[in-house]
């Protein structure tokens, strides 16, 4: 996209403005695509920040070549990546990779969610982090599949499995079907 490209150079040049158009653009897509895959407000939040905290220092050795958007969303899933194996070797921590929904909240986050949106969202904390991955960067990362498989290290086939076979455990379980 020639605007992105524009900002980029603009980035790269010194221009805070430009730096505050591209947290403008992408920051909520990111906390989306964030949330989606930790399941939890503030960790998303924090993760978000982290990545563009990190971006905002790169300026000066910024050299992208490719799509922005695919380069934050890539940054978000290494970050989530990160939290996750941190979050598992702490003692006592949860084996499971991905906390279940529960259906106590905060009154700030009862006014975020929708019912819809909770059995959503629990149905996505019970698809292996592999596939609710696959689904969520396809779905709301807006990536393409060979994009997907280049972020996870598999063949453009095996994103495609993980994709269709995450897309049908979730049809299973909104529609209160038992998949395994």
């Amino acid at each position: 996209m020639l605007e992105d490209e524009i900002l980029k150079w603009q980035f790269k040049c010194g221009n805070r403005d430009a730096l505050a158009q591209i947290y403008r653009k992408y920051a909520d897509p990111m906390l989306t695509l964030a949330m989606g895959l930790l399941n939890d407000a503030h960790a998303a939040e924090d993760v978000v920040q982290d990545v563009f905290t990190a971006f905002a220092r790169s300026a000066n050795g910024f050299a992208l070549r490719g799509s922005l958007k695919a380069y934050l969303t890539t940054a978000v899933v290494n970050r989530i990546r990160d939290h996750w194996r941190r979050r598992l070797r702490r003692p006592g921590a949860l084996t499971d990779d991905l906390p279940i929904a529960t259906e106590t909240r905060g009154p700030d986050e009862e006014l975020i969610f929708t019912e819809d949106a909770l059995r959503l969202n629990e149905a996505l904390a019970q698809l292996p982090s592999e596939q609710r991955e696959a689904v969520l960067l396809r779905v709301k990362g807006k990536m393409r599949f060979k994009e997907i498989a280049k972020l996870q290290g598999i063949s453009v086939n095996t994103a495609l499995g993980r994709y269709r076979y995450g897309l049908q455990k979730l049809r299973s379980s909104l529609n209160g079907e038992v998949h395994k």
